[in-house]
């Protein structure tokens, strides 16, 4: 797969990719989706691998789609933007992360915004939807400005959290149901 926004490249994941994803989940970017990071040196290789045989199945609703997020200047991966099946809603979702030293500028966001786009243009998906800790006030602003909307706020426990917490659940209706509706 291969996108484009004004600054970044959203494309597949290749093996060469890992010593970047390294060193984001390094400085904790990923513990939220993937909770502790502290070993991922030993796991993130099959990640990739998973990643890439994932992607050729194609299919949404199958774990997850997950995509490296490029600079397009620097050519540097500066986060990942993918897709999940939440088991607990049937229902497909969003997932991404900048690292640490790319936050700040929008990148998330911008990329959120064209890989929803994508989803919608490539599967027969009605809506997205998306959960964020009410802590993590970045990717509930990135979720709003990407135009997902929130739709309830209440205690969840995500697959790698260890106790339930407040979160938002935001959904995002595609243009063709809103105009039904």
């Amino acid at each position: 797969m291969f996108l484009e926004t004004e600054r970044l490249i959203i494309r597949s994941l290749c093996p060469s990719d890992e010593k970047a994803l390294i060193e984001m989940a390094s400085d904790g970017s990923l513990t939220e989706i993937y909770g502790d990071c502290s070993e991922c040196c030993k796991w993130m290789g099959e990640f990739i691998s998973d990643a890439i045989k994932l992607e050729a199945e194609d299919n949404p609703y199958r774990e997850y789609l997950a995509f490296a997020i490029e600079d397009k200047t620097s050519h540097l991966i500066i986060g990942s933007v993918g897709s999940s099946y939440y088991e607990d809603f049937g229902e497909v979702g969003v997932t991404y992360f900048i690292g640490a030293g790319s936050r700040g500028n929008g990148y998330a966001c911008e990329a959120l915004q064209r890989f929803v786009d994508y989803l919608f243009a490539r599967y027969n998906l009605k809506k997205l939807i998306a959960t964020a800790n009410v802590k993590n006030i970045a990717s509930c602003k990135t979720l709003e400005g990407a135009g997902f909307r929130l739709v309830e706020t209440r205690m969840y426990r995500d697959l790698y959290d260890e106790e339930e917490e407040p979160s938002n659940f935001y959904e995002f209706v595609s243009a063709a149901c809103q105009r039904i509706i």
